[in-house]
């Protein structure tokens, strides 16, 4: 039983209970690709639990283990007894996949379900309601391929929140780099809701930076910003747009992008919903 990274490390010994998947497949040889997730209290891959694990802990202890449990989520097979099978259609291989196990269920394996009769749009959006990141669309007469390829699609739930401009850091030739966003918690008090470096054209961090000229502070608007070098800041004026794919209350926005100015009043600006909150 081998656990191997996307780029080839052995992370084998960081995962100890993921060895169980071995007598999940009843001993048999074989290739899988897929996931490592650790779940959150409503049963859904949780990023930020996951981060307890890799890359912080190499070698794990055993209470970290129990704390912290993973599994593995199977999403195709490669090869099996010996017998390299990534020519094979997607739809063989699916099929394959489905029977590997030898046992109802598993803690350290999962064979998550797929659907060939939901309208993508419609899976995405479910996926939405409950919480999830995304979708894999896999045409179904592919063969498998390493890296990038048009036949397998991933499309990413994303939200989006306004958020109040706040600070940013210096880009080249007095452009904006990534901005400092905030919003009110419910309380009414402005706190940091992370940064956003990606969705700009080249005009859009002139314009931002011209707009924000003036409005230079020196203190940070948002208690966070004390412990924080290398920022301006600047009086909270004006609201944005950003796109996210997760929210974690003290760890801010994952994989946010700038989708533009708005014209929302700061005061009404608040915290979007924490990822580790019950959907719905």
């Amino acid at each position: 039983m081998r656990v191997t990274s996307r780029n080839g490390a052995d992370i084998t010994e960081t995962f100890p209970e993921l060895s169980a998947v071995a007598a999940a497949v009843g001993g048999r040889r074989m290739v899988l690709d897929g996931e490592i997730v650790a779940v959150d209290e409503h049963g859904r891959p949780s990023f930020r639990r996951l981060q307890r694990r890799w890359p912080q802990q190499r070698r794990p202890g055993a209470q970290l283990v129990r704390e912290v449990p993973t599994r593995y989520l199977a999403f195709d097979v490669m090869n099996i007894e010996g017998e390299d099978i990534t020519h094979w259609p997607y739809r063989e291989r699916r099929e394959l996949l489905d029977t590997l196990m030898v046992m109802e269920s598993s803690p350290a394996l999962t064979v998550p379900r797929h659907w060939t009769d939901v309208a993508p749009a419609d899976m995405l959006a479910i996926c939405a309601d409950h919480g999830h990141e995304g979708i894999v669309c896999k045409r179904l007469d592919s063969p498998y391929r390493s890296g990038r390829s048009r036949d397998w699609i991933k499309s990413p739930v994303r939200a989006t929140t306004e958020a109040v401009i706040v600070g940013a850091f210096a880009g080249r030739r007095g452009e904006v780099g990534a901005l400092l966003l905030a919003a009110h918690d419910e309380a009414g008090r402005l706190v940091l809701l992370g940064q956003v470096g990606t969705g700009f054209s080249g005009a859009e961090r002139r314009r931002l930076a011209t707009l924000l000229a003036g409005t230079e502070v020196t203190a940070p608007p948002v208690a966070e910003g004390a412990s924080m070098s290398g920022v301006q800041w600047f009086k909270p004026r004006y609201v944005g747009e950003v796109a996210y794919r997760e929210y974690h209350a003290g760890k801010g926005l994952r994989h946010a992008s700038w989708k533009g100015l708005r014209t929302a009043p700061v005061s009404g600006v608040c915290l979007p919903r924490d990822a580790g909150a019950a959907p719905g």
